[in-house]
This record gives C-alpha cells, structure tokens and sequence, in this order.
C-alpha cells in the first residue's frame, strides 16, 4: 500500500490493552484522511449518547496521505472527538513534526479509548504503548512538560503532545499543545484528554509508507515550493493574518467588546502593523512549511518578558473583544493561554461575556473575588485566564463555556452569549458578513471560520455583504466541501490560491501519492460526503433545526458604528439562507438527510458495514 498503512492502533487506556484494526480500502478512498477519515473513524468508535468527558468517548489522532511526502504545509494532523463544549463532533487540526511521528508510530491513527486510574503519560515506541507514571508532570504548564518528557526519556527528538492545567481540571475549551507549543485548539479536546488522566503522548517511530510515484511528486514539490513563495501568500508571509485586524475595523467586521460593536477605537495598537513593528521577535515555520505565516512576539513593558505566537483569533479574541487595546497585555495573555493550554478564542469570548456581566450588574466585585472585570482591563484579563486554567473562583464558571456560563447565571445572559452550538464565535462580525453568517450558522462543529470559508465571498464582489440573496446557500455549502478536502488531505489553507487548479492539482497529487486514481469530481464529492457524515454525527447525537442558529445579540441589535452603521440581521433573513442552504445540500426543510442523498454519497452501505463490525467487536 502507497500513501497509507492501512490500519490504526487503539489503545484502551482502562484495560492498557492496544490493537492493530484495518481501516477498509472503500473508507481510505471515500474520506481521504485528517478530518474527513477522523470523522469516519468518530463515527465507528463513539458509542451513540456517549458522555464526551466519559470513558467511552474516543480521542483520535489522524494522519493523512501527504504526511510524509514532504509537500510543502503538509505536516498536519487532526484531533477528533465528541466536544465537551458542544456535545456534537469536534474537529481540529494542528500542524508539527508531530504529524510525521503520528504516521511513523500509529499507522493513519491513534485511537484511545477508555480512561486511567492514574495520571499516565502514554510512551509509544515503534507502534508499542508503554504506559509511565506522569504524578510528577501534573501542574505544569505544556511548554514546562514537554521539556519535562524529553528529559524523562532521554530522547530530545521525541515528539510530544500534552495538556497544561487546563486540560486536567476540565476546562471545557482546552487544548493539545504539541511540538513547541502549536495547539489543537479548537472544540476541547484537551479536556477529553484530561478526563482520561491522560497528561502526555510521547511518539518515536520509523515506519513510513512508500510513495507510488516518488519522483513526479518530488517534481511537483519544487513547483509548488516556488508558487507558495508568490503574490498569493504575501500577506501570511509579511504581516501573517494580524493583518486582519485593520482591514476588518476599516470594514466594521472586527468584533468588539463582546460583539457590542464591530469597529474599535484602539485598533491601530493591536493592529499587525504595530506589532509587527514594536514587538515581533521573529518570523517562525510550521514542520516541512515554505510560507512561515507564524509570528513570535515579545512583550516590550518593564515587566518580565513574555512571547508567544500570535495570529488574528487570538488577538481579536484578547484585544478589541475585551476591549483591551495594550498590546503587551495581549501577548501576555496569548501566552497564558498557551502555557496553561486552552483555546484562545473561546477563553477570550467566555472572558467578554463575563465582562458585559459585570457591566450590567449581574456578576459583581462579589462574585470575581474582588477583580473590576470591566472592557479594557487588561490586568483583570490576565488575572481570569489565570483562574480559568485552574477553575479558580469565577473562572470555575467561565471554564464551562458561555453557553453553560449563561445558563447558570441566568437573568436573560444568554442573549449575549456569543456562541453557536456551544462553541464560541470567532472573530467575523455576522451582521456586516451575511455569507459568513450563515457558515457560522449551519457549521457542524459549531461557530467556526475554518470550516467554512464562506467569508471569502464577502471579500469579494461575488455578493453584497449587506445584504442576502438565494446563492448564499450555494456559496457556503461549496465553501465546506472545499475546506473538508483541504483539512483531510492536510494542505494548509494559506496555501490554497497557490494552486492552478486546486480540485485538478490535488486530485494528481493523491494520485501520486497513493497510486489510487483520483478525479478532481471524485475529491468534490468526497467533500460534501464527509460534512454529509459529520451532520450524520450531530444528528446521531441529538441535533435539531434550532441548533442551526446565531447568538440572540447578531439577530436583534444593528451595528452601532463605522460603514456597517445601521445594519443588522433579521430572524427570517438567516431562515431563508439557511433554507437554501438545506436545499443545496439536498436535505430535507428541517435539515434532515433523505436515504436517496446518502445512497448517492455511497454513505448508506458504508455505514452499515460499520454498524456490522461494531456489533461483531462488541460480541
């Protein structure tokens, strides 16, 4: 077999008893790898009902054909599980070295499955799980244990993937921190992690599959190195997406002060520009990557230095959504995100909405231990995310997330609770982008700019962002089958206007890589089945119509400032999108896929033999 190992290791951390299982040939075709093959994977091992911070929940680590091959962005894995955010899948995508030790070591993926009595740091040597006592890393941040697993081994190349504070207390949005400190962020799959006492992953492997066509993909490679150096990545390679910040005030889509507003006074001191110039260290790659979007920045006050990495959700999630204009208190606060490792977004959401109830009176100085939790505080800020990491005082309730927060509290909070599906809104302000919206809207995995690009077309001349019209569901349906073939072949989507023909290329690629012939209409329709297999999940899992919705506050109040000054967006006006939506999909008025749909996608057979294998295993 080219391109792939066919089979996955499955490691029950309860009995320790690990397996090789055969991943089918038709699954491998049908879902390609990263997301599309974990969500196939998610699917056959997560009990229907399963609790996601139970023991039946899985966590799978998935590779995919490119790893290996030494194509440019390629070097990525996917993260899925069943959210304890939001109860239905979750998906996330990391890029590291970490990706070609997972496909060296666990064949297309880990699987794990149960939970520890103890605190375990899971050793895997050669596709063999060792399983070490990890009492001694419990409490350190993800960076300190990293360091503190190679030193314990013995081996400085040894690939690491591990949880901070936040993971093993639970917190509903924590992360993966792998390789250096590079995040699955998304979803919480760092709280599955620490729910089955699980503190790190240590991988060391040398079994790499062959490629069908060496030289022609080699060839390919040098070509593709060259056009991701073009016009086409400037600004990732320059500015990275910091650059968004000055753009998308200039166009009232920059969400401030918890989406109160969409244009920010302070703008200019957190914008990529300033930082770039006052505070970046240096420019930084992720594994076997040409572009080096990533930005390292150091803080320049008096205080001690801090740095980290910085892209736009985390300064849009820590600065203008907070109200915080102060740039070294942003870099700090990205950096505590990372070391007690949760996801910077929804920490900085969580964060907002706790301020708009201290601005409103329903969380007082009473409730926050004293700190004056008011928009701009950055010191106050930092003193939360410090709490939320520990579930410590109000950060106990922020740790569960804004829609889990907002039903406590109560008191109508929930109309300011920026999430959909549980998971919470990025940094795109839905009323001035109605294609993005309604991607926000109907995303299986909740709010998320990475699964649909349906932003694109409100950058463009396509549509009128103000507005909305019947192709909106058109638009945003193809925008996800697009980004599902990007994040399972892994390409990196900085890298997707470096390609002629990405359908065209990508489909010879795969080709080449595996010895599979592969179209581009095949990779089309492998898209739309694997998103058509995620809402399966959901639906499995108890999605209705009503889940497909936006945050009270982008449905009833307009944007108060700047060119967007007026607009808002109506119930009905997100319905009727959301109905094209359905219809372009080919699913039914309440969202529902019809048999006929899923026999055309091959999904029908597919997962009746999944359902046959999975009552043969459990007899």
């Amino acid at each position: 077999m080219y391109g792939y190992h066919g089979k996955a290791l499955v490691v029950d951390l309860t009995s320790r008893i690990h397996r090789w299982d055969t991943i089918p040939e038709d699954a491998l075709r049908s879902f390609i790898g990263g997301i599309g093959l974990g969500t196939y994977l998610l699917w056959k091992y997560c009990p229907a009902g399963a609790d996601p911070l139970g023991p039946d929940n899985p966590l799978i680590f998935v590779s995919s054909p490119l790893v290996g091959s030494r194509l440019t962005t390629s070097s990525k894995f996917a993260v899925l599980t069943k959210s304890p955010l939001t109860g239905f899948i979750g998906d996330s995508l990391s890029s590291s070295f970490m990706a070609t030790e997972l496909k060296k070591t666990c064949g297309d993926a880990l699987i794990v499955t149960g939970s520890s009595d103890t605190p375990t740091l899971m050793l895997i040597d050669r596709g063999e799980p060792q399983f070490l006592d990890a009492s001694g890393l419990m409490g350190l941040g993800t960076g300190e244990t990293e360091e503190a697993v190679k030193d314990l081994l013995g081996d400085r190349r040894m690939r690491v993937a591990s949880i901070g504070p936040a993971g093993e207390n639970l917190v509903r949005y924590a992360s993966i921190a792998n390789d250096g400190g590079r995040q699955a962020g998304r979803c919480g799959p760092g709280a599955v992690m620490g729910s089955k006492n699980m503190k790190a992953i240590a991988l060391r492997g040398d079994d790499s599959p062959p490629t069908a066509q060496p030289e022609a993909t080699r060839v390919f490679a040098r070509d593709l190195s060259r056009r991701s150096l073009g016009p086409a990545t400037e600004k990732y390679r320059e500015l990275g997406t910091m650059a968004n910040v000055s753009v998308f005030n200039r166009l009232a889509a920059l969400p401030t002060r918890n989406f109160r507003e969409s244009t920010f006074e302070g703008a200019e001191r957190v914008s990529g520009e300033h930082l770039h110039q006052q505070h970046l260290e240096k420019n930084a790659n992720c594994a076997n990557c040409t572009i080096g979007c990533e930005k390292i920045l150091v803080t320049n006050d008096s205080k001690v230095k801090a740095r980290g990495r910085m892209e736009y959700e985390s300064l849009f999630a820590l600065g203008p959504l907070c109200g915080v204009d102060d740039p070294n208190l942003v870099i700090r606060a990205a950096a505590i995100c990372d070391q007690l490792g949760m996801d910077t977004i929804s920490a900085g959401v969580s964060v907002a909405w706790a301020m708009e109830c201290f601005d409103r009176g329903i969380i007082s100085a009473a409730d926050t231990g004293g700190i004056d939790l008011v928009f701009g505080n950055g010191d106050a800020l930092l003193a939360v995310l410090e709490q939320i990491g520990r579930r410590e005082g109000i950060g106990d309730l922020l740790a569960d997330g804004t829609k889990r927060a907002s039903a406590t509290v109560g008191q109508g909070s929930d109309a300011w609770a920026m999430h959909v599906k549980g998971l919470e809104m990025p940094g795109y302000e839905p009323r001035s982008l109605k294609t993005m919206a309604l991607g926000l809207a109907v995303t299986p995995r909740g709010a998320c700019h990475n699964r649909s690009s349906a932003y694109e077309a409100d950058f463009s001349d396509r549509v009128d962002r103000f507005s909305v019209d019947e192709q909106r569901g058109r638009i945003a349906a193809e925008s996800e089958d697009f980004s599902a073939v990007l994040d399972s072949l892994i390409w990196c989507k900085f890298l997707r206007k470096a390609f002629n023909d990405f359908y065209e290329e990508s489909a010879h690629v795969y080709t080449m890589i595996t010895g599979w012939e592969m179209s581009a209409q095949d990779l089309k329709v492998a898209g739309e089945r694997i998103n058509n297999l995620k809402k399966l999940f959901n639906v499995r899992e108890g999605w209705h119509r009503s889940d497909d919705t936006l945050p009270p506050r982008a449905l009833q109040e307009a944007l108060p400032s700047g060119v967007a000054a007026g607009v808002g967006l109506a119930q009905e006006e997100l319905d009727f999108m959301i109905g094209g939506y359905y219809c372009a999909r080919g699913w039914n008025e309440d969202g529902l896929i019809p048999e006929e749909k899923l026999g055309e996608l091959g999904l029908s057979g597919l997962l009746t033999r999944v359902a046959s294998a999975r009552i043969t295993d459990q007899s």
